[in-house]
Order: structure tokens, then sequence, then C-alpha cells
């Protein structure tokens, strides 16, 4: 294969988006990975096209005057935490920028002032799941790489061993060992290193995803505003008085955990979807709370990874609804049922509608454990469930709330939600790109009202944005927006 170009001393001019960043060559753009703007850098193309091209920084001439210190050690080897390098409120800039580039360009909308992104207090320790791989390969980085290259195939050979981590970036069979993760808050780290250091003692081996031999797989640990904690260990096989010990140990050694479980995974992937965790102590979930409602988490739950803002979330949600306690609500894309849960005490009514149904089972047991009764939840494709049948049964929609993954919204349900024409939409999204590709088909006859981007996921490329869409016929009428 051809070996692409270099270019030297590119400077690095401004954000794209996606984490990537623009520098140009004779005219040309250039879109360059792990950069900030006002860094100079010597740049490896890996994709050229006519009008522009992508690479990485192969060498750094001088950094930017607005870089910070990272507050990790594995910044830039777990590729986590893309943005520690940038001030807060820089980052926050930036994610501003990429909700306005996205929903002007790719969605071509007359806007409303764009409300200033809402960012997190908390920066570090947000998180309220982490799941961790024990594999039998470590991730060498270049550097450590050259240097234990100098010392003997068997020094370099030592370090690439066991390790317990992330996924190192496009590397399926290798982790990215990790001492201190700042996402989530201790015991966490203690408990990844403790199973590491008990393996070791007792000759447990980790998994080899490329020859599907070893013992231990993943460690999964969900922890709660209300200082629930929640351990699943996953194994390859069963070994029930090996497992016994290592559970036993885990208790032993950290009090804090309120349900601890193990999870058999003997398949060729990590998925859990169609996997039964096991209960070995306590209740086998446990319950968050965000504002007035409680929820329940189980093994397998979706639930928003970042609690506190989470709530800030819903609370803007809750806003752009404009809900006065008579409105028919529909809760698309429901998941657990958090929103809807969380609006229900200004609504009249909370249908929800999602694909998966054990996400329904949980959304129908988060109502029960907060004595809702005008919420109904369905599993199912909200195209073939929102019939005329659908509508005489629970009444056509005041509001609508749609929450879809990242992919976005398929056309088939646009389609439906302008055929059903609900006087208010308030669409969250976690994908602004997606989301702006979503609101050019729905502004046939809505109109955007409202802008609120929120930051869930601090140092990293990620951003949510809430929009609050209107009947273009209705507020023709003179209904205002909030």
């Amino acid at each position: 294969m051809k070996q692409l170009p270099k270019y030297e001393q590119v400077t690095i001019e401004s954000y794209a988006a996606e984490g990537k960043c623009i520098g140009r060559v004779e005219g040309k753009v250039i879109f360059v990975e792990n950069v900030v703007p006002g860094d100079v850098v010597t740049v490896q193309l890996t994709k050229q096209k006519k009008e522009w091209a992508e690479g990485f920084a192969k060498e750094f001439h001088s950094y930017s005057a607005t870089r910070t210190a990272p507050i990790c050690q594995h910044f830039g080897v777990c590729g986590g935490c893309q943005w520690q390098m940038l001030p807060y409120q820089q980052q926050l800039q930036y994610k501003q920028q990429q909700v306005v580039d996205n929903l002007t360009r790719i969605g071509k909308l007359e806007l409303p002032p764009i409300s200033p992104i809402i960012g997190c207090v908390e920066t570090v320790y947000y998180r309220n799941k982490m799941e961790y791989t024990f594999a039998t390969k470590r991730f060498v980085p270049h550097k450590e790489f050259t240097q234990l290259k100098l010392q003997g195939e068997e020094a370099l050979l030592a370090a690439s061993g066991p390790a317990a981590g992330f996924h190192a970036k496009g590397i399926f069979d290798k982790i990215v060992g990790i001492e201190k993760c700042h996402l989530q808050a201790e015991p966490t780290n203690d408990i990844r290193n403790a199973v590491v250091a008990y393996a070791a003692e007792n000759g447990l081996t980790f998994y080899d995803i490329r020859q599907h031999t070893g013992y231990i797989r993943n460690l999964i640990v969900r922890c709660t505003t209300t200082n629930e904690w929640m351990v699943n260990i996953v194994l390859a096989e069963e070994n029930k008085p090996v497992r016994i010990a290592l559970l036993d140990y885990l208790l032993a050694k950290f009090p804090q955990i309120t349900t601890l479980l193990y999870t058999i995974n003997a398949k060729w992937n990590d998925s859990l979807y169609d996997q039964q965790p096991i209960t070995y102590f306590g209740k086998g979930y446990i319950t968050e709370k965000l504002g007035n409602y409680y929820f329940k988490i189980s093994p397998k739950s979706f639930f928003q990874t970042n609690s506190k803002q989470a709530e800030t979330l819903y609370d803007i949600t809750k806003k752009m609804a404009e809900l006065d306690g008579s409105q028919n609500v529909y809760d698309l894309y429901c998941g657990t049922g958090s929103i809807g849960i969380f609006l229900s005490d200004k609504a009249k009514q909370i249908v929800g509608v999602e694909m998966v149904e054990d996400a329904i089972v949980d959304a129908k047991e988060n109502a029960l454990l907060n004595n809702l009764q005008h919420t109904h939840f369905y599993a199912g494709d909200v195209i073939k469930i929102c019939d005329d049948d659908f509508f005489t049964k629970h009444g056509r929609p005041d509001v609508v709330i749609t929450d879809p993954p990242r992919a976005g919204m398929h056309e088939k349900l646009t389609e439906k939600l302008l055929e059903i024409a609900a006087p208010l939409i308030v669409y969250v999204s976690c994908n602004p790109a997606t989301q702006a590709r979503d609101l050019q088909l729905l502004s046939a006859k809505y109109a955007v009202t409202a802008v609120q981007p929120v930051d869930m996921f601090p140092h990293t490329l990620h951003i949510e944005n809430v929009v609050q869409l209107k009947l273009k016929d209705s507020l023709a009428m003179g209904y205002e927006n909030v």
C-alpha cells in the first residue's frame, strides 16, 4: 500500500467536530485527531481526498497555550477522556459550537437563540457504571514499547502480559491496563485491582478472546447517589469452589457492596444481553433517586450514566414539555421509563414505547415502585403500535418525548410523528448530527422553538442536546414557546 504523505509545521486553527480539529495546507482542509487549536504539528495523513484529508499528529513542534495538564496517568493511551488536556470551560465552548454547527449546517434550520450549554458541577467521578475487561494481553504504548525493546524480549513479554482495564482503540484483543480511572468514585479502582491481585495469588487466568480460554472476563461496577454498589463479575465457565472463594473474598474486603452477582458467559463475545446474571449477595439490584422518584436498576438495565446531570437533563425536558397536568404524554424510546416517570407529576397520562422488552419490564416495575397509576408502557415498534386502535385506547398525544440512540430516529418514525402531529415535541439527543437530520425532516410541519445543550460527559467529545418543537400551524395561531 502506498504511504500517504505527511505535512510539517501545520498550525491547528479551529475545532471541527467529533474530536477532530482543522489545519490547512495550501488551502486544503486537514482534519486532525488528538490536537487542539494552537498546536503546531507534523500531520501524517490517513485519508486523502481532492478537497480535504484526514490524519493524526505524528510530532508536536509546539503546544497550544490553552492546554492544561491531564489529571489521569492513562491519558493519551486509554482514549476514554479525549479532552483532559483542555480546560473544562473550553470543552464546553467546543461542545456548544458542535451543536450550533450541526443544527445550522446539517439541519439548515431556522433557529431561536441557542441557550448556553449547561456544564457539570462535578467533572470527575461522575459515572455510575463502569465495565472493565480482563485479558491475556496488555496494550503497550509506543513510547513504553521502545524502552522495553532495549531491555530485551523477556522484558517486553512480561510487560505485555495479563491486564484489566479498557479495550485499546481499534485492537479487539488487547487491553489498556488501568491503575486508576477518574470516571467513577472509589472503591471502583480498589475492587478491580483487588480482583487482579487475587487472581495472581490464586492462579486464576484472564480471558483470551482469540483462543477463547481463561476464567475471568469482565467486571461491571454500578453505583447510585443513594450509596448503593452493585458488582457483577463475569466468568467464562462455572467452577463453583473457585467462584465462591472469589465472591466471598470480594464481600469480605468491600463491605460497601450491597449487591454482588456473577454471570457465566461461555460465548465468544462479551455481550450480556442474552445472559442471566445470578445474585450471590443482596437484593439483585440497586435503587437510584432522581427528583422525587426512585428507579430500580437491575444488572442489564440501561440508565443514564451520570445520575446527577441526568436530573438536570430531565428538568430541562420537563420545562420544555410545558405540562400543566392536562396533557397526554407519549414517551418514545422510553427505555426503563425514567423520563416519563420524572415528568409524570405534571401529566394526565404517560404512554411509553420501547423496542427492548427487558427495558419495558423495568419501566413497569419503576412505575409500581413510585405508586404511579397513570403510566402505561409497551414493548414494540412505535410505528406498528401507534395505530388507530391504540389512539382510541390511550388518546392522541398532546406532547411527544423522543430520546433515540446515537443513530437517531428511523425515517419511518419521523413520518409517523408528522402523521400524529402532536402540538409539541421534545427531542432529547446524544448526537446533534443525527438530531439535526431528523429535525430537518420534521421541519415539514414543525418549527424549532428552543434549544438547550447539556454536557453529560466531561472530558469527552459527547454532548446531549434538548430541542423543543411546535407545530407551525399552532405558532401561526399565536402560541408562544418557552
